[in-house]
């Protein structure tokens, strides 16, 4: 069992202020659902907790069990145990899924190569599960790709990397209803004692194949509101104007998260 712990979060980007104040306990077996309209935050939170250069930790902790994430650099967070399935994931020409697959599990496990008939295994049967091209292993990384296939394959790379924690920032858009659902049974196959997440969306959609154990909604920088189910239902009933109502916020949707 462990835990992530996010303590008084500050975050800015290029001297603008994002995040406000994020306080979030997230335990493994459990799904967190971060919700909120354009400009509250939510893609810096995924991207802060992951250690991207550009976003500049002011005040705040974070901890993964005993060890401080934001001591340590992107790629000692992902031996640690973090996982970032990207809102736009790049395209990589002349590096096979293939190898970077196995390159990025040698990484995360101390440098210790993964034997190639086990690695073969584990890959088809994960792409298998998720339903994609046979051709995968030898595309170039996201070379291609349409937005659905993009965002299975950064689920495939959390099915292998295996983490104890996995950020999914908005991993629903491009998906039509199959792919969701596809991508929808996976993620939930993985919430074990083992693995927790956070999902960030803007819609119900996704939650419907993801159950979240909580949700939350985050207006300008701040987790303001959290909850259950029912959440997610006014939501969608009532988009998020009550919530600016009901608290007392004034604020504008922009498209800076």
């Amino acid at each position: 069992m462990s835990t992530l712990k996010i303590s008084n979060l500050h975050v800015s980007i290029e001297d603008k202020q994002i995040l406000k104040g994020v306080n979030l306990i997230v335990k493994s077996g459990e799904v967190h659902a971060i919700m909120g309209p354009n400009g509250t935050g939510k893609s810096t939170l995924a991207s802060a907790l992951m250690g991207h250069p550009k976003y500049e930790v002011s005040e705040g902790e974070v901890f993964l069990d005993d060890e401080n994430l934001l001591e340590l650099e992107v790629d000692e967070r992902a031996r640690a145990g973090m996982f970032l399935a990207m809102q736009y994931p790049a395209e990589v020409p002349g590096v096979t899924n293939s190898d970077f697959m196995r390159s990025a599990m040698k990484a995360v496990n101390d440098g210790q190569p993964i034997p190639l008939f086990d690695f073969i295994g584990k890959y088809e049967k994960a792409a298998k599960e998720l339903k994609m091209r046979e051709d995968l292993p030898h595309r170039y990384l996201n070379e291609g790709f349409s937005g659905g296939e993009k965002k299975r394959n950064e689920i495939l790379q959390l099915k292998m990397l295996k983490p104890k924690f996995a950020v999914l920032d908005e991993i629903d858009s491009g998906l039509d209803i199959d792919a969701l659902r596809i991508v929808g049974e996976n993620v939930n196959s993985m919430v074990s004692d083992q693995f927790g997440c956070i999902l960030i969306t803007h819609y119900q959609r996704i939650l419907d194949h993801i159950k979240p154990t909580n949700v939350h909604i985050m207006i300008d920088g701040k987790i303001v509101l959290s909850g259950g189910q029912e959440l997610i239902e006014k939501i969608d009933q009532n988009g998020y104007e009550w919530v600016k109502e009901e608290l007392g916020i004034d604020f504008v949707e922009t498209d800076n998260e």
